[in-house]
């Protein structure tokens, strides 16, 4: 039973005792930090019951618990709120039931089936911060949805086809001379962004070249001839040109090899992969299907639409003139696909927020289908850019922050600054590199996930491997040092593994208090997709431990009761760290 079982059955008791069975709802809260008490009940919807202020309420249900309940060791009022205070003993017992507790944390199975969607890259070019963000936002969910029981399919929508596929491959093919990453040395996803570089090169020479002979802006972006070869290429590619498809095949399959080499770098994985070359056709016999029942309508340069203005909306282009589809399409044909094939509860997309009113179109195009089952367990898990010191970043003109880059920047900093504060001493170098990996994506991970999904966030590479602070390496260097304690007590062989009967400081009541906060920590975290709430948790875990440790001696403790409850007690905090982080794609070291 949880804590607020225990206390609503007990509160009842008292109440039904005190007043005869009453209607009203009972309302048990968390005990404000600024008032003295563990949990506070609030008393305005029992005074029609009372018939009394809610002061002597709260007294005398205050005095009726205490009397009744051994674990209530005191109380006080404010106003028309009872603060409940309980006593050492029952959070030595909650203590023990959290230390018994092989999986705790982990719900219990619901039977609901979840798919997340992240990463979706477009095969153009590499992965970039934006992108990691959306990685490790994904990745973090999946984890926190499953700790909530549900079962998970994380799943990857490969952007492998449209306009800005087309863009580098026939920049590859004007310019490229017959590169290879074997013979450039670079990474596949490397050498194919590369290219689209080059073509955003080209197109606005070429633009400038128009505008000069008389032409305006929009009519030489139109005009430009490396735009209309891309185009061309597209049309080529849907009729399945076998030249075309050919060179598409072969740079998509460069681009694939370098995202799996970034993808085991940043630790994310997934159960499926979806292709939107596989799902586009799919969409478009969906848009056939909308216009057989009068939900689309065709225009007379032959492109297909839906008027969502009485919905207050816009109206909304499905299939370009020349027969070739849109985003929109390939995403209402993998939906289909997705909620046939895997029978899904809920459909979650970690997409950026500059996509909102896409998925408000999705939902609603779906529902107009008549797929609304699907369309109400749909939801767009939007999430802000994320910014640098220098600003915004611009693919195609090459400004972006190299995911691969990135990630070998924390690792060369991490061990820097370990090496710098000692904390590589004594280790070996198979183990600096180790623990400086660790430290590096662990600094990274949590610098981007401490930060509310909805917010655009600034990410300073420096700041986010302090070791003190509000940081991962501080979370991790908290890990070690419990290790290194725990260690200590086996190599002076004591064994803290029995039951340790002692009484609890206030300090460390505090603890077994944080603890027993987990499981509605990772429930609170998965209702609302939200890893920063572990991370906020995690990190007053780690502060709050660390505050004890350095006002209170475990292993110089002389009365081994004590001693050996502050081990287990340790031990504990240790593995709660362990698994919060690990629900963030963070590993944390034994040793540091």
């Amino acid at each position: 039973m949880n804590i607020e079982q225990f206390l609503t059955q007990a509160v009842a008791a008292a109440v039904r005792t005190l007043y005869g069975e009453v209607n009203a709802p009972l309302q048990i809260q968390k005990t404000r930090k600024e008032f003295a008490g563990d949990f506070t009940l609030v008393v305005f919807p029992l005074l029609k019951a009372s018939r009394k202020s809610p002061e002597a309420t709260a007294t005398e249900i205050g005095e009726r618990l205490t009397a009744d309940v051994a674990e209530i060791r005191a109380f006080n009022v404010v106003k028309g709120f009872l603060n409940l205070e309980l006593d050492g003993a029952f959070w030595a017992a909650r203590f023990a039931e959290i230390a018994a507790a092989a999986d705790y944390g982990q719900a219990a199975p619901t039977g609901r089936t979840v798919m997340i969607e992240y990463s979706s890259p477009n095969t153009n070019k590499p992965l970039h911060l934006g992108h990691i963000r959306n990685n490790l936002l994904g990745y973090s969910v999946a984890q926190i949805l499953a700790a909530n029981g549900h079962k998970v399919i994380k799943a990857n929508l490969v952007n492998d086809r449209g306009i800005h596929i087309c863009k580098s491959m026939l920049a590859w093919k004007l310019y490229g001379g017959g590169e290879t990453p074997a013979s450039s040395g670079m990474k596949g996803d490397h050498l194919v962004g590369k290219y689209y570089v080059e073509f955003d090169k080209h197109y606005k020479a070429q633009i400038k070249e128009l505008v000069a002979a008389g032409q305006t802006e929009e009519e030489a972006k139109k005009n430009a001839p490396v735009m209309r070869e891309a185009q061309e290429m597209l049309r080529r590619w849907e009729a399945k040109d076998p030249e075309v498809y050919g060179l598409w095949e072969t740079m998509n399959g460069w681009v694939y090899e370098g995202f799996d080499v970034t993808y085991k770098a940043l630790g994310v994985d997934f159960d499926k992969v979806y292709y939107e070359s596989q799902t586009y056709l799919l969409g478009k016999s969906l848009v056939e299907e909308g216009l057989a029942k009068g939900v689309f309508y065709r225009r007379p340069d032959n492109s297909v639409w839906i008027d969502l203005t009485g919905d207050g909306l816009d109206e909304k282009l499905l299939l370009r003139g020349d027969g070739t589809s849109v985003y929109m399409t390939q995403d209402l044909g993998t939906a289909f696909r997705r909620f046939e094939d895997n029978r899904l509860d809920d459909m979650i997309y970690v997409v950026g927020n500059e996509q909102n009113y896409h998925f408000q179109v999705l939902k609603l195009v779906l529902k107009k289908l008549g797929y609304a089952d699907w369309s109400d367990h749909i939801t767009h898990l939007s999430y802000g850019m994320v910014e640098l010191p220098e600003g915004k970043m611009k693919s195609r003109e090459g400004t972006v922050v190299d995911a691969d880059d990135l990630i070998d920047d924390m690792v060369r900093t991490a061990r820097d600054m370990s090496a710098e504060l000692g904390k590589l001493d004594g280790c070996s170098e198979e183990e600096a590199a180790a623990v400086s990996a660790m430290v590096g994506l662990g600094a990274l991970k949590y610098f981007i996930l401490k930060v509310d999904p909805k917010k655009t966030m600034l990410f300073d590479p420096r700041e986010s491997i302090d070791f003190n602070g509000n940081t991962g390496p501080f979370i991790q260097y908290t890990h070690a040092r419990i290790r290194s304690v725990l260690r200590k007590a086996a190599e002076a062989g004591i064994d803290f593994s029995g039951a340790a009967h002692a009484d609890y400081l206030p300090e460390e009541i505090e603890l077994v208090k944080m603890l027993a906060e987990y499981p509605a920590t990772v429930k609170a975290a998965g209702d609302n997709f939200a890893p920063s709430i572990i991370a906020a948790y995690v990190y007053e875990l780690a502060k709050t431990f660390n505050g004890y440790y350095h006002d209170h001696s475990i292993l110089r403790e002389e009365n081994a009761a004590v001693r050996d409850m502050r081990l287990q007690l340790a031990q504990q905090v240790a593995r709660v760290i362990r698994s919060g982080m690990r629900l963030l794609g963070i590993d944390v070291p034994e040793r540091m």
